[in-house]
Parts: C-alpha cells; sequence; structure tokens
C-alpha cells in the first residue's frame, strides 16, 4: 500500500509588530468611519486589518473591548486637540473663537472623526461601557472650558457644542463659523 503524502497547512510567517495594538485600534476606527458600527464585525475589522480573527480576540478578549479601547483612543486624540485649542486662548472671546474654529475645522465637516463620534454618540446611548467613554469626554472637555469659564457655563457650552456638532453632522445646510460663533457668544454673554 502506497501512503501518500500528508501536506502541512501553508501558513504566513509570523509578522512581529511591536505595535499591533494601536493599528487594530486605528483600523478599528477606520471601518466604524466606512461601515458604521454595524457593519464593523471582528471579521470585518480583521480583514481590513489584515491580521487573523484570532489576533483580535488576543489584544481585545472581545468585540466590546474592543470598541471601547478604539472609541477611548479616539476620544484622547479629540481631547488633546481641543484642550489645546483651550491652552492657546489668552481670554474667554479668544476661547470662544478657538471653540468656533474647532467645530468648523477639527470636527466640524463630514469626515472619519466626526462620523466616528456620532457613531459614538448613538452607541453609548445602548452600551454601558461606551457611554463611560462618554461621560469621560464631556468631563475633560467641560475641564478644558473651565480655563476661561465657571464650571455651570462650562457644562451648557460643552452641551451647546455637542448639539451643534450633531447639527452640523445632520443638516444639508451646516452652521458655518461665523454663526457658531455667534451662537457660542449668546449663551456666554
Amino acid at each position: 500500500m502506497t501512503s501518500v503524502p500528508v501536506r502541512a497547512p501553508v501558513r504566513r510567517p509570523r509578522r512581529h509588530e511591536p505595535e499591533r495594538r494601536e493599528r487594530l485600534l486605528a483600523t478599528t476606527l477606520d471601518v466604524v468611519a466606512e461601515v458604521g458600527l454595524a457593519g464593523a464585525s471582528l471579521r470585518a475589522i480583521a480583514r481590513a486589518a489584515d491580521v487573523p480573527l484570532g489576533s483580535l480576540t488576543y489584544h481585545f478578549g472581545s468585540q466590546e473591548k474592543l470598541l471601547t479601547a478604539a472609541f477611548t483612543r479616539h476620544v484622547d486624540a479629540m481631547v488633546a486637540r481641543f484642550d489645546e485649542r483651550m491652552r492657546q486662548a489668552a481670554s474667554p472671546a479668544d476661547a470662544l473663537e478657538q471653540l468656533a474654529e474647532h467645530l468648523v475645522v477639527d470636527v466640524g465637516h463630514p469626515d472619519r472623526d466626526l462620523v466616528v463620534a456620532v457613531e459614538l454618540y448613538v452607541a453609548a446611548a445602548r452600551r454601558p461601557a461606551l457611554r463611560a467613554v462618554t461621560e469621560d469626554w464631556m468631563s475633560r472637555s467641560r475641564r478644558s472650558l473651565e480655563r476661561h469659564f465657571d464650571p455651570v457655563t462650562a457644562r451648557q457650552l460643552d452641551a451647546l457644542v455637542e448639539g451643534l456638532l450633531l447639527h452640523n453632522a445632520l443638516s444639508t445646510e451646516p452652521l458655518d463659523q461665523e454663526q457658531i460663533r455667534s451662537a457660542l457668544a449668546r449663551l456666554v454673554l
């Protein structure tokens, strides 16, 4: 009897990638921006990242933990940009100018960051782990605003900013920087 040699499965060589976890987070946000949270399955993310599905569970354990980590990464980046703008402002009036510019330049147009933020808002309404991420975002934004405004005004400004952001994301005629500046000034003046 002739024995047929059994071939070992062809395996891709393992990539040594020390930054894989960070790349997976960035890819997750890209997938969320492209297809929405509903389409951001572990398989879709693994395919986009060109990694085995097991790599996601190895690094994050579950889809919920992956999404929480990815949205946290997004929030950290957004807060850093916002905080830098508030740090640069020399006065409350300058802070309002920086805030209006932030909404138009940093996140005010339908790019990746805006779409990811809207996806986070919607998901946080149903997922406690993501609600904690949005609560942290709001708290950190208010602390940045409190450099120039009292805590009550900072909270009101933060709420107005969230509303303006969503309005501009969904409107066919978004507010321009001057209209945003006017809305912010009405609250403060």
